[in-house]
C-alpha cells in the first residue's frame, strides 16, 4: 500500500486513465469487428475508414503501439480488398 501522498495521487490518477483506455480499446475492438463483418466493399471502405481513424487516434495518444496500429490496419486493408 501506498505510503505518500503523491503515491496515493499517482494510483488515482492511474486507474482513471486504465478505465479511460479500457473505454477506447473496447470501441476500437467493436469498430475492427464491424469492418470484419462488412458484407460488400462499399460498406467495408466506409467502416475502415473509421476504424483507421480510431487506431490512428489512439497510436497518437499512445494507448496502443504505432507499430500495432500500422499491422491492424494492414490486415484489414487485406481483408477489405479481398471483398467484392
Amino acid at each position: 500500500m501506498a505510503h505518500h501522498k503523491s503515491a496515493f495521487k499517482r494510483m488515482k490518477t492511474n486507474a482513471r486513465d486504465n478505465e479511460r483506455n479500457r473505454a477506447y480499446k473496447s470501441t476500437l475492438k467493436t469498430q475492427i469487428k464491424k469492418v470484419r463483418s462488412a458484407k460488400n466493399k462499399e460498406e467495408g471502405v466506409a467502416l475502415f475508414r473509421n476504424a483507421e481513424s480510431m487506431l490512428d487516434k489512439l497510436a497518437r495518444k499512445g494507448i496502443i503501439h504505432k507499430n500495432k496500429a500500422a499491422n491492424q490496419k494492414a490486415k484489414l486493408e487485406v481483408l477489405i480488398n479481398r471483398l467484392k
